[in-house]
């Protein structure tokens, strides 16, 4: 039986990935190859050709925009942008729930449907992510404010209900057009998908975005240069490497692997064509005399100019990059320049990839491989620094616990609570060994007297849930629940919610936990003089006594599943 049944190949009929799909084809035969891309008309296209060329596997077409919800899969961005409707679904998709966006995405549905062992994405999503334009919305937007600014000045209030129209539009569409928050869903929705499937491999195709070359690069796509587009590009194409290599550290996911071309790739054919754009052909026009005074038009309407006929011109496909003219070509690829690289030998290294062989060209492993990582000397220096803190809380009569300044709020609640059983009961087996209601009232009777550790908490935006549950301690400001609105509506399921996520807890049902956590933790101990080495585990507590680092370090690695893997 073959290892990878299935293979999906996202972006499958670019330039890339179209060869992508006849090397995995030729080299790895799966059962099935999913071909994934924006067009339905050139995914059957390739489709023909690709299963007369390998009659015997299973070729399955898909297409759509798979940065968008399912609903919208089909449906051009331009297009969404101008209904207020789909922009608030857009809106939500990308900053309301994840939970929620996940169950519309239709990534998430594509990988869900064919549970791939592989995939493959030869997407270009640097720059399906970064040319949204963000840099003329944001132009267009700061001009209408500046415009509303003055019609309030002068209370010229003609015209207000235009603009505002205007202005709301154009800061919907800037934040959802915003990069990083769209590359970290899409990053995150990817991942969840694969991990709940169990796809083996994640190759990604990346981008350096420039082609190899520095922010020296004098070519754009048709913008002037310096090119905030193109710089844009190469900030997400290495943004998305950076969460490529998070994903990599993450247990439970599958392998990941990028491949970045630092050259041009090219090419699909040379030929003589009508020339298009974005699917629409290109027109000739008589040319006209203007003199230059008063305003100039810089995108006037082609009705009044005379039409010769559709733009023809000899050139080379290459792919995504567009169609570039002899001259352009010649320039791009002249040594020193761009140059190129051809897409069957990044489809070859890919399928290297695939198989396991150490190609060399993997940007993770090569990451991984420079990164500094922990040593022993930093090992030996924190046991220094842990005795002199004690020593200074010792000497102080004070508590370093926590100051929420490393979070989530959630270790700063753990860390406290472990703090006060230290406090009362010292070891683990006491607090076993004590009836959990009992031990709530303990610790709020000790807060109650123990006004400086109390305020502490409550200073830094812990608050204290009292053992009845109905009433807490509390300072100024509150961390969790985290909300822009001052005050939010208090229910029974939110309480509990936020007690775990970032409140001290005195409830029994909370002390219980701790003794389970507590009781998971001694069961190690017998192991340490019997096994050696082998003994001394992600599962293991070597102490007998809280110490509460310890404590909240084992809770992240074996309850919350927060721990390295390299």
């Amino acid at each position: 039986m073959k290892l990878d049944r299935c293979v999906l190949v996202l972006g499958g009929v670019g330039l890339v990935g179209a060869q992508i799909v006849r090397e995995i084809a030729r080299e790895l035969e799966p059962e099935k190859i999913v071909v994934a891309s924006l067009f339905r008309g050139e995914v059957r296209e390739f489709l023909q050709v690709a299963r007369r060329e390998f009659a015997h596997i299973e070729f399955v077409g898909a297409w759509g925009d798979v940065f968008v919800r399912d609903e919208f899969s089909m449906e051009r961005r331009l297009r969404l942008l101008q209904g207020r409707l789909q922009r608030e679904k857009l809106y939500q998709d990308l900053f309301g729930s994840m939970e929620e966006a996940y169950g519309r995405s239709a990534l998430v549905q594509l990988i869900q449907q064919y549970q791939p062992d592989v995939i493959v994405d030869a997407i270009n999503t640097a720059t399906a992510i970064s040319y949204q334009d963000v840099q003329s919305l944001g132009e267009k937007t700061h001009d209408i404010l500046q415009e509303l600014r003055q019609m309030v000045d002068h209370q010229d209030l003609e015209g207000l209900d235009e603009l505002g129209r205007q202005l709301e539009q154009l800061v919907s569409n800037l934040l959802i057009s915003q990069s990083v928050p769209q590359l970290i869903r899409h990053v995150q929705l990817l991942h969840r998908a694969m991990s709940e499937v169990g796809t083996r491999l994640y190759l990604k195709i990346g981008t350096t975005g420039t082609g190899g070359m520095g922010l020296n690069i004098p070519y754009t796509h048709s913008e002037d240069r310096p090119s905030a587009k193109l710089m844009s590009k190469t900030a997400v194409a290495f943004a998305h490497t950076g969460l490529l290599f998070l994903m990599a550290r993450t247990p439970g996911g599958p392998l990941v692997k990028e491949l970045k071309p630092a050259a041009m790739i090219g090419y699909r054919r040379v030929a003589y064509k009508t020339i298009k754009v974005r699917g629409q052909p290109q027109f000739r026009y008589e040319s006209k005399e203007q003199l230059l005074e008063g305003s100039l038009t810089l995108r006037g309407d082609s009705v009044a100019f005379s039409r010769l006929g559709k733009l023809h011109m000899a050139g080379v496909d290459t792919g995504e990059n567009g169609f570039f003219a002899r001259g352009e070509f010649e320039t791009v690829t002249h040594i020193d320049q761009m140059e190129f690289v051809t897409p069957e030998e990044i489809a070859q290294q890919a399928v290297l990839e695939i198989k396991g062989s150490n190609t060399g060209y993997d940007v993770i492993t090569g990451i991984d491989s420079s990164v500094m990582d922990p040593s022993y000397r930093a090992g030996v220096l924190r046991q220094t620094a842990l005795d002199k803190l004690a020593r200074i809380e010792e000497e102080t009569g004070s508590h370093s616990v926590a100051l929420g300044q490393l979070g989530p709020p959630e270790l700063s609640k753990l860390l406290y609570e472990a703090h006060l059983l230290k406090l009362n009961y010292q070891t683990l087996d006491n607090v076993i060994q004590t009836p959990a209601s009992d031990i709530s009232e303990q610790l709020m009777a000790y807060l109650l007297q123990n006004e400086r550790l109390r305020t502490l908490i409550t200073s830094i935006g812990l608050p204290i849930l009292t053992p009845e549950g109905n009433r807490i301690i509390r300072g100024p400001r509150i961390n969790i629940p985290e909300s822009i609105y001052h005050q939010v509506e208090i229910g029974e399921e939110e309480l509990d919610k936020w007690a775990r996520k970032g409140w001290v807890d005195l409830r029994p049902i909370n002390i219980k936990l701790w003794q389970e956590r507590f009781q998971l933790m001694g069961r190690t101990h017998h192991m340490l003089h019997t096994r050696g080495t082998s003994s001394v585990t992600i599962k293991t507590y070597l102490p007998e006594t809280i110490e509460i680092g310890s404590v909240v370090a084992w809770i992240f690695n074996n309850s919350l599943h927060g721990y390295r893997i390299k």
